[in-house]
């Protein structure tokens, strides 16, 4: 079903709307090898999800089918190395590739079903006391790749128990882990609001919304530590209609960072789609994003300036003190065409398109 329209997310200029780049960057997705001896890397499940719910918007049976078909040597012997074998939230996300295609085969998706929903159950295999998975690392990032999973095993199976698990899991993390500014550090000891790390918060929770009822005994926390996150971020979007690399150091080295910026439209868009936002200001701003973010893709369906993947500054060359963590996450190598940047974009091309 079409979603509400809204003005502010319509009538955009030639070659920059959500179903013209969405189908661009579908077809390099599309156009790239699946490298079918290695576990697959956490950024390109979350790219290839994001193609498959583009497709669907679009009605382009050629590209689902095309998206589908790409799934079918993982199911052999030959290709079962794709499936990435870690007891680990980054590796555990690739099921909702699986659960994705499992919602759209036409045909007998039961084999989808059973991968993804293995993966989300061996997650919750082991639990901590206070009853989340025992995978959880209290990382930034985790709000995306373990909610993401089992979210999609409850819009997959219709089993409550997933979208409990993944609104106990986001309560949890909202309360460790948010700063009083709506922002969250990458790590505890690395205590800087890193871009792209804030955007997997951004982009689990909005997620999360899309499916949790009012009546749901964590929904008041989750959309308060929503909000509380997207009136921060309307105040760090730079007159470009991007945000940073550091979310909120406005000096001048500090640089527009593109996988950042898909992940923030696309949790202001969905926020302004569903009455959780008002339009004015935060379908302005998301709008404002995404023409400044499709000003990064090239011919060929590649987002440049994309922060190449990055782990907290304390442990991997940053120092502890302010001004060499600063510096660490300035420095980082920006990509072309990196999932990181891929991804988000067809998240945002969806969630314009619903």
């Amino acid at each position: 079903m079409p979603g509400p329209r809204v003005a502010v997310f319509e009538d955009w200029p030639a070659g920059r709307s959500p179903q013209e780049v969405g189908a661009r960057v579908v077809r390099n997705y599309l156009a790239r090898p699946l490298a079918l001896g290695e576990p697959m890397h956490y950024a390109e499940a979350c790219t290839w999800y994001g193609a498959l719910t583009t497709a669907k918007l679009l009605g382009d049976t050629g590209l689902e089918t095309a998206l589908i078909a790409r799934f079918s040597p993982i199911l052999t012997p030959a290709g079962a190395k794709v499936i990435p074998p870690r007891a680990h939230v980054d590796d555990r996300v690739f099921g909702i590739v699986p659960l994705e295609i499992a919602m759209h085969a036409r045909g007998d998706g039961r084999a989808y079903l059973t991968l993804g929903k293995e993966l989300a159950d061996k997650q919750w295999a082991t639990t901590t006391p206070d009853g989340l998975s025992a995978e959880a690392r209290y990382w930034v990032d985790d709000m995306y790749m373990i909610g993401a999973l089992q979210l999609q095993t409850f819009r997959a199976t219709g089993e409550v128990r997933y979208l409990d698990r993944a609104a106990q899991a986001a309560a949890a993390y909202l309360e460790r882990l948010q700063q009083p500014n709506g922002l969250f550090f990458h790590t505890a000891t690395s205590p800087r609001h890193w871009g792209r790390g804030n955007g997997w918060f951004a982009a689990g929770m909005t997620e999360l919304l899309r499916e949790l009822p009012a009546t749901h005994p964590h929904h008041a926390r989750i959309m308060r530590g929503y909000q509380q996150m997207m009136a921060a971020l309307l105040r760090a979007q730079t007159a470009s209609g991007m945000w940073r690399q550091l979310v909120d150091d406005d000096s001048v080295r500090n640089w527009p960072e593109t996988s950042s910026t898909g992940m923030f439209a696309f949790a202001m868009v969905t926020g302004v789609k569903n009455g959780w936002l008002p339009a004015d200001p935060y379908g302005l701003a998301a709008r404002k994003a995404w023409l400044a973010l499709v000003q990064f893709l090239d011919e060929s369906g590649n987002v440049r300036d994309v922060c190449i993947g990055t782990g907290e500054a304390a442990t991997s060359g940053g120092g502890t003190s302010p001004a060499t963590q600063i510096q660490y996450y300035l420095d980082r190598p920006r990509n072309v065409g990196d999932f990181h940047g891929q991804a988000p974009l067809l998240w945002t091309a969806s969630a314009l398109m619903r």
